[in-house]
């Protein structure tokens, strides 16, 4: 499975993936899913918000187990974030049927849309949409950065943009959702574990600051005399990072266009993009608020007018207590015979701040996570790697749980 999904969307240049929404690169991972799923007799259908889901038994019974994650990336990433969930779960259901379980509610893998965010700007776009925290009015104004809208994209790619929205149907039926990821982090390489249960994701967002100068003249014009939007946009980079290392929290300025875009111009505007999160909302608002003060206050010396959007938010997600301590019973049952567990010998619990699919579902359905042991900590880039004997016993973990939830 890995090397025949490896190559697609895969940049030559960069050895990273761009696998955006609604693209060809997208079409290929849709297409490698559904053969996926059709080579183990699953039935595969598309939702209305263009999530695919590979059931093994009557979806319509209710109380499903489902796992899975997406095969969309972020410029130029790696190969785990979010495929390894996916891969992961055909494998688990490979190994159960290799044990000779019997199922007692229903399975399924899903692969959900737009995880990323990386065309439109928003992430997690499919699980939004289903779970009701995206409106179809709000997505119809998202725009990549061509200025093509979701739904034309949409439409482009052969599916119905006008059937988007909530969908509380299906997810009445689903009693589970456990969703394996590479961890972007380097606490399981640094606990000596292979295999950690989520507590928590921390609170997060993103906003979008518009620096609004004078363009002109590179070579002409005096010091004195520019309103350089730049300067500020610079000086609040800094600001973000002060604030950040203030609050114990992380903050980045990781995009960013300029307009006119010339060497030998004085830009007229200067667009950044703001991630920040935190573990707690109070650290979060601290940051955010100190980043934001700056940047007014370096505006108003440069004579730069400043706005401010907030373009998405998502609180402290907790996820379902119950869930996450049967994972851990589970694992922990099974860690003498898996070797999954470090030198505590117990399954660790651990929080994160990258956001998932499993948080925006978790006010809707009972959600949990697992997360593989990431050697470096590296993420949303090429470099990004887990061990192939992690991975493994990531499957075998995922297996151990879903063999518990599902067919006892």
């Amino acid at each position: 499975m890995w090397r025949s999904l490896r190559p697609l969307g895969r940049s030559a240049a960069s050895g990273g993936y761009r696998r955006y929404a609604w693209t060809d690169a997208d079409a290929d991972c849709r297409l490698w899913f559904r053969m996926q799923a059709e080579a183990r007799r699953l039935d595969v259908e598309t939702d209305r918000n263009g999530n695919q889901w590979a059931w093994l038994g009557d979806p319509t019974a209710g109380d499903a187990v489902v796992t899975g994650s997406h095969l969309d990336s972020v410029p130029d990433g790696g190969a785990f974030d979010g495929p390894l969930g996916v891969v992961s779960s055909f494998a688990a259901l490979d190994e159960l049927r290799a044990r000779g379980v019997s199922f007692k509610r229903p399975l399924a893998v899903v692969n959900f849309g737009d995880e990323e965010g990386a065309r439109f700007g928003l992430a997690c776009v499919g699980s939004r949409l289903t779970a009701g925290r995206l409106t179809k009015e709000q997505a119809y104004e998202l725009r990549d950065g061509d200025g093509v809208g979701l739904p034309q994209a949409m439409e482009a790619a052969g599916y119905d943009p006008e059937a988007i929205g909530p969908d509380p149907e299906r997810l009445a039926r689903i009693g589970a959702f456990v969703e394996l990821h590479v961890e972007q982090g380097r606490a399981l390489d640094l606990s000596g574990d292979a295999i950690g249960v989520a507590s928590s994701i921390w609170p997060h967002g993103r906003w979008r600051y518009d620096f609004a100068g004078e363009a002109n003249h590179a070579g002409t014009t005096r010091l004195v005399d520019r309103r350089d939007p730049m300067l500020t946009y610079a000086e609040t980079v800094l600001a973000a990072r002060r604030e950040a290392e203030l609050a114990g929290a992380v903050a980045t300025f990781g995009k960013i266009a300029v307009e006119p875009n010339g060497v030998n111009a004085i830009p007229s505007l200067v667009r950044g993009w703001l991630d920040a999160r935190a573990a707690d909302q109070g650290a979060l608002d601290a940051v955010v608020a100190g980043v934001e003060t700056a940047a007014r206050d370096y505006a108003d010396r440069h004579g730069i007018d400043l706005t401010v959007v907030r373009e998405s938010f998502t609180p402290v997600v907790d996820f379902s207590h119950a869930l996450r301590d049967e994972l851990s019973r589970i694992l922990g049952d099974a860690a003498a015979t898996t070797g999954i567990t470090g030198p505590s010998g117990k399954v660790p619990v651990l929080g994160t701040g990258a956001g998932h699919d499993a948080g925006i579902l978790s006010e809707s359905i009972p959600t949990a996570m697992l997360f593989v042991r990431n050697p470096t900590g590296v993420s949303h880039s090429p470099a990004e790697f887990a061990a192939e004997d992690d991975c493994l016993a990531g499957v075998r973990a995922l297996a151990d749980v879903l063999e518990e939830l599902a067919c006892r």
